[in-house]
């Protein structure tokens, strides 16, 4: 989902409380932008694949320009793509990003996915590459996935290794799916914050899609969530503050002038500012850019490297799911939009985690990466939980009887998670049922079986 626009001139706190309040929409103006990455391979070998070369992702990027995308570029390397509110954005590994336009409905959404899959599949299948939607890489070792040409990664690569031991897997082997979602007001933002937040681990346990690492069970069901448990603790989490008293736009501003920054952007350049303070930048005291105060573009910049398992920004980004087949793209911001664009099933999901610990979060987070719906919070198992949280998507989906032209509503789109649910078997877990079952011990079967 596209930001408000942004300026150039220097600001004040009061203009960072201001930018996220600009989010703000009535609620017949609410909408949902969906994102997934996936990674891409070569058929056949199964191996990574390099930005450059007549197969790279550039060749990728380019093929796609024939369905209309416009490029992105740094310099005169090419990046991303556009057209019209959609991006297709390089990841680090290159891993390739849908990062969806806002969209009315589920309906919209999935055909946007389905849509975007066939035009990848179409250059991909030219060039002898496939693509699979996994949370973790399952066979590559780090040191072989190639580094894309993008500024801001070289920065992050540097620094990521000072701060945590996993920030590089992060980086170069995670997937993952996210829904963006409104708000009318502070209090609005508050309210499904504080809900999403609490039980974003349980959509970590449902999407759990990572059993593997480097060819083998890694112990984790969601390989991916455990790297985030030591990426960068100063960035990254669940949040405690945003379940205290007197939490708002102001608090979370603040808690993002704390967020150590990786760079500022200058003329088509990237400065290096790994580490140092955002607010230095905001009062021009930054010994690296003598003169120069931040404004609000670096500020909007700025919000974009705070990775907690719910991020503000001028709407709520669900980040807590491993990335997936075609069908769970579409139920995860069903799920969410389910909970959120219903103000009775808002209000039934805050009274599931109402009452969790604050000191629960964080165990919780870490044990779904492990045990996934077999955890337990509160007295209950997660699968439990999910059960009900599902249910919950699926009365704030009818409620919103928004339907398609066959006029069936976005419910089914929910199919998916609640056979997971009622069955308390994660993907990850049917993924190792395939490893120690048909498969034999060959991981290198999910490029065949798992693919789009």
């Amino acid at each position: 989902m596209a930001d408000v626009a942004v300026d150039d001139r220097p600001l004040v706190f009061e203009d960072l409380v201001a930018w996220i309040a600009k989010g703000e929409k009535p609620a017949d103006q609410w909408k949902v932008g969906a994102e997934h990455e996936k990674f891409v391979f070569r058929l056949g070998s199964h191996e990574t694949v390099p930005y450059d070369g007549p197969a790279g992702i550039k060749a990728l990027l380019e093929g796609l320009m024939r369905f209309g995308w416009s490029g992105v570029y740094e310099g005169e390397t090419i990046i991303g793509l556009e057209r019209g509110k959609a991006n297709v954005s390089l990841e680090p590994g290159g891993q390739f990003e849908l990062s969806g336009a806002p969209l009315e409905t589920m309906h919209d959404i999935c055909a946007e996915t389905g849509e975007h899959l066939n035009e990848v599949k179409a250059v991909a299948d030219e060039l002898g590459l496939g693509f699979l939607g996994l949370g973790f890489t399952p066979i590559w070792r780090r040191d072989q996935v190639p580094v894309m040409p993008k500024g801001r990664y070289k920065i992050m690569r540097e620094y990521m290794p000072k701060v945590g031991t996993m920030g590089l897997d992060m980086m170069f082997r995670t997937c993952t799916v996210q829904a963006n979602l409104d708000f009318a007001s502070e209090a609005d933002m508050i309210a499904k914050f504080r809900v999403s937040l609490a039980l974003q681990p349980i959509g970590t346990a449902l999407f759990a899609n990572s059993p593997f690492v480097e060819g083998k069970p890694s112990g984790f069901l969601s390989s991916r969530a455990n790297v985030w448990t030591d990426t960068d603790a100063a960035r990254t989490g669940m949040l405690d503050f945003v379940f205290k008293d007197g939490f708002g736009y102001e608090t979370y501003a603040n808690y993002l002038l704390d967020v150590p920054m990786y760079f500022a952007k200058r003329n088509d350049r990237y400065v290096d500012l790994s580490g140092k303070s955002f607010r230095q930048f905001l009062a021009g005291e930054l010994a690296e850019m003598p003169g120069d105060r931040a404004n609000i573009k670096d500020f909007a910049d700025h919000t974009t490297t705070a990775f907690p398992e719910v991020r503000l920004k001028q709407y709520l980004e669900m980040r807590g799911s491993d990335s997936g087949p075609w069908g769970r793209l579409c139920a995860l911001p069903a799920l969410w939009a389910g909970i959120f664009y219903d103000s009775q099933a808002l209000a039934a999901a805050w009274d599931l985690c109402k009452d969790w610990p604050l000191e629960e979060h964080e165990r919780l987070r870490a044990d779904v990466a492990r045990l996934g719906l077999k955890a337990k919070i509160g007295g209950r198992t997660v699968q439990d939980v999910a059960k009900d949280m599902v249910a919950i998507a699926r009365s704030g989906l009818k409620n919103r009887n928004r339907l398609n032209g066959g006029l069936v509503d976005e419910t089914g789109y929910l199919a998916e998670l609640e056979e997971i649910a009622d069955s308390g078997l994660t993907p990850a877990e049917r993924l190792l049922e395939l490893y120690n079952g048909p498969w034999a011990g060959d991981v290198s079967k999910v490029f065949e079986s798992h693919a789009y």
